[in-house]
Parts: structure tokens; sequence; C-alpha cells
């Protein structure tokens, strides 16, 4: 297929880091079409790492677990997008509500994998490799339109000039103006196997703590409660928390004045990678060979090898499923420190 297409939707409604890993796609799209109109559906809590992104016309948010009826919602926002009249559609994501979406809308060209429930809607069906990285499978579906692909393509976010003063006044609520030797943690996530203890986050905050201006705890309102308790368990008195005060391209905005990012297998890594900061991430119940581990040039996953039990899911879970949760336990915080400390001391710059 070698046609040039001038209204394109991208439909992407997975989790967080789901949607930072979609950007690339987007970003070769608008290389290979600059005169086309980019498009994408997403769900709200992921809207905000679309904003201000040259890339992209529309964002177009879509509450598929809101208070209204599935169905309704549903068929309002297939009226609202059929009056676009998209001549291609790409979807990554692999739910069957996203294939009939773009079925329902008729565009001429309609792309996904082939591992999506809905893939007898698409056009034209792309090979889902699970061995590769989650961006290389997105850059995938393109193939089919015949443009060359850079495969080193990494997300890029675009903090608005608000989230930047947004972040300014942060720091100086903890008495900080440019700091230059700053360490954020983000030590939520949904799966509670994919967590590395709190404690142990704690010890890493105090030690660390003596060797930079500060230490920050980041991420979801969620998150509010575990990083105030790791925070209150290290004593130390630079460490502070944001978790709850900060939205997604704000978050980014604030890793992004990070000398590095320590990050369980969550969303704040691919943040991370978006805005070029090295990410030190710890990986548990779930493995890099899923195709998400971070991707910049020198991040770094701690893992735990050699366990028969581990991966366990590709998600992780609410408990370990053989009581031990040794591919946590097994990760000391020496360990990482010892992985931290040579951005710190500027080793790789």
């Amino acid at each position: 297929m070698n046609k040039t297409f001038s209204n394109i939707l991208v439909i992407q409604t997975a989790f967080i880091g789901d949607a930072i890993l979609t950007l690339p796609l987007i970003q070769v799209l608008k290389k290979n079409y600059p005169q086309s109109s980019i498009d994408v559906v997403v769900v709200p809590r992921t809207a905000d790492i679309f904003s201000h992104h040259p890339a992209i016309s529309h964002i177009i948010p879509y509450d598929k677990r809101g208070k209204e009826s599935g169905l309704i919602s549903f068929w309002r926002l297939r009226n609202r997008l059929r009056a676009k009249n998209y001549d291609s559609i790409v979807i990554p994501h692999r739910s069957i509500r996203s294939a009939l979406l773009a079925w329902l809308l008729k565009p001429n060209v309609r792309i996904g994998f082939d591992r999506s429930a809905g893939r007898s809607f698409f056009t034209r069906i792309v090979h889902y490799d699970p061995t590769a990285h989650e961006i290389d499978r997105n850059l995938s579906l393109l193939s089919p339109l015949s443009f060359p692909i850079n495969k080193n393509e990494l997300p890029q976010l675009y903090p608005s000039a608000e989230d930047v003063l947004v972040v300014d006044s942060a720091l100086e609520s903890f008495g900080m103006k440019n700091e230059n030797r700053l360490i954020t943690v983000a030590p939520g996530t949904i799966w509670n196997t994919k967590r590395w203890p709190a404690d142990r986050y704690a010890a890493i905050c105090k030690r660390l703590s003596s060797e930079c201006s500060a230490v920050l705890l980041l991420g979801g309102k969620e998150d509010s409660a575990l990083c105030k308790e790791i925070v209150e368990m290290s004593m130390a008195k630079n460490v502070f928390t944001v978790a709850g005060r900060l939205s997604l391209l704000q978050s980014a905005e604030l890793i992004k004045r990070s000398h590095v990012l320590i990050s369980n297998d969550s969303a704040p890594m691919h943040l991370a990678v978006a805005v070029a900061t090295p990410v030190v991430a710890i990986f548990g119940a779930t493995v890099p060979e899923y195709g998400f581990a971070p991707r910049g040039v020198y991040d770094i996953v701690i893992e735990t090898k050699g366990l028969k039990c581990r991966p366990c899911s590709i998600h992780g879970g609410d408990t370990c499923p053989i009581g031990t949760f040794e591919c946590m336990m097994a990760i000391t915080p020496e360990l990482v420190v010892n992985k931290v400390m040579p951005f710190l001391q500027k080793i790789v710059v």
C-alpha cells in the first residue's frame, strides 16, 4: 500500500504506559504524512499525555467505564467520530470494542494486530510479535503503509508553560529552585507483585538523600498514602512527596529535571524515557521480555533472574502465587543504591 492519507485516527484506550508507548507510532505517522490530521481516541486518564503534542490534531476522550451505559457512550462516540470521515484508522489496542469502533466508521484502511479479538474487522492485519518491544510492535502496524520506519523512535512529551510553573511552585514549596541533583522515585503500581516493598524504598531514600539535593516521591492520588509512609519511614529531612499533586505531564516535567528516576515496572518509567531521564527500574513478577522495559540508552533494569516461578503473569497480581515474593525480596536496597550512584557521580553524561 503506497497511499497518502489526510485524516487518520489512532485508537488506544489502554493503560497509561501503553498510551505513552503509542506515541512513537503517532510521531512516525506525522513525519511521513506531515499534512495529515491525526486524532487519537483515549481514556480520560491518559488524555493529558497527548496534550500539546505537535503530531496530534485532536484528542478524543472515551470514558468506557463511566457512569453512562457502555453501549450508549460507545454509540455516541461512534456518531461523533463518523462526522470526521477518517480515511485510515490504526488500532494498537487489541480489544474487540476498539476493532468494532473502527469498522463502524468505515474508513478504507483499518490496521490492527492478529491477536486482536476483532481482527476480522480489519482490512490489514499485522503479526503481533510477543518477543519485540512494545514500541516496535506498535511501529510494525505501519508496515502496510510502505514507508521507512525509524526503529529508534522514542516517545516525546510536551509539558506546557503552565506545567513548568506548577513544578516550579512544587519545588519552591520544599525550599528548592533549579536544583541539579534531584532524584525522583515512583514506588506505586496497581499490581502488588510489581511493587518493591515500602520499607526498602524508604531505605534507599534515606541513603540517597545524603547524595543529592532532594528525593521526591511521585505518583497518582492512589499512591499518596504509600508515598507519605515512605517519607515518614525514611526519617530524612530532604525526602518529600508530591504524589497526587501533579498531572501526568507535570510529573514528566519533574522527572525531566531529575538526575535519575527509580521506579517499579509502571508508567513513570515510560514518562522518564519520553523526557530523556535515566531510569533504574525494579522488576518483580514481570520480565523485560514482555516488551515493556524502559527504552532509554542508559536505562537499567534490576531483576532476580533464575526463578522458575517468574514471570508469574503478564501484569502481576495481588499476592505472590507461592507465598515467597522472592523475585522482589532478593533485590536489596544496597543493590539499587549501587545502580543509582553512577548517575549521581555523573559517570554517565
